[in-house]
């Protein structure tokens, strides 16, 4: 789970930096193609019954939901500061939650509304509308938590017969093509500088959804899921020192409040499941 909060910053730092060249939506894709490349040993590995599903339209669903959010996280860290994104994202869970409540008839105990209520408090100081300007990318960050939300309620669903392998790897093969096809619109050829950048963006990208998954499989989940509330500390640390950026006393109290709440539930379902 350190590596993985490692990564994904790092990624996330990688992405900032390649974007004053390249568009966020080519990033994206780029993202998608390099992390291909590092999963292809792993299929290789594992041979060709990994990719035997019989829900392969359900794969392709997560895969449109998870190129969109993307597109909106990635052109937000070219609008916001690091910290305040990555505050936000911990919103993600919670949606997650609501849309498992809504979609799946999941039981939904009154607690269980309270700590979302809580946490999406959280999310409301962090913007603090009213209060100071919205910015564009802190909205972009909560419609990238919304539609992660969707594809997660996905995972959950194909979870239940699909390997974590299974998931990476059409995960992979489907959103590689899907956010292609919008780069086009935005095309600019990369220099050997921001090839190597993009690179970096993938390999960190997929490293981190494999580091995660092999810390959910290898460890419990009340041991493993409060060293996310990490990616607020790395990202707090690099944009003070790449970007020159200072995350205020609401960005660190808000990230705390969502990030609390998030855990508290998912711990709760945890013990509830035991």
């Amino acid at each position: 789970m350190l590596i993985a909060t490692l990564t994904f910053t790092f990624m996330q730092v990688c992405v900032r930096l390649v974007s004053e060249d390249i568009h966020p939506i080519q990033i994206a894709f780029f993202r998608n193609f390099f992390g291909l490349l590092v999963v292809m040993p792993l299929l290789m590995r594992s041979g060709l019954s990994v990719l035997k599903t019989d829900k392969l339209n359900w794969h392709f669903y997560r895969s449109i939901l998870q190129t969109c959010g993307m597109f909106f996280f990635f052109t937000a860290l070219t609008l916001s500061p690091l910290a305040q994104n990555v505050a936000l994202s911990f919103t993600a869970p919670l949606f997650t939650v609501f849309l498992a409540i809504i979609l799946l008839g999941e039981k939904s105990e009154l607690k269980r509304w309270i700590a979302l209520v809580i946490g999406f408090f959280g999310a409301w100081v962090v913007i603090r509308p009213g209060f100071s300007e919205v910015n564009i990318g802190s909205i972009l960050v909560l419609c990238s938590s919304i539609v992660w939300a969707g594809s997660m309620t996905i995972i959950k669903f194909l979870s239940k017969t699909e390997s974590t392998l299974t998931l990476t790897v059409y995960m992979g093969l489907f959103m590689a093509p899907l956010s292609f096809i919008p780069a086009i619109f935005f095309w600019s050829w990369p220099g050997l500088n921001d090839l190597w950048l993009l690179f970096l963006v993938g390999f960190f990208g997929a490293s981190g959804h494999l580091a995660l998954a092999g810390a959910f499989k290898a460890g419990d989940t009340g041991a493993v899921l409060p060293l996310d509330f990490l990616r607020l500390i790395w990202a707090s640390i690099l944009g003070f020192f790449i970007f020159s950026e200072i995350p205020d006393s609401w960005t660190w109290f808000g990230g705390i409040v969502i990030f609390a709440a998030a855990t508290y539930i998912a711990l709760n379902e945890l013990k509830a499941k035991k």
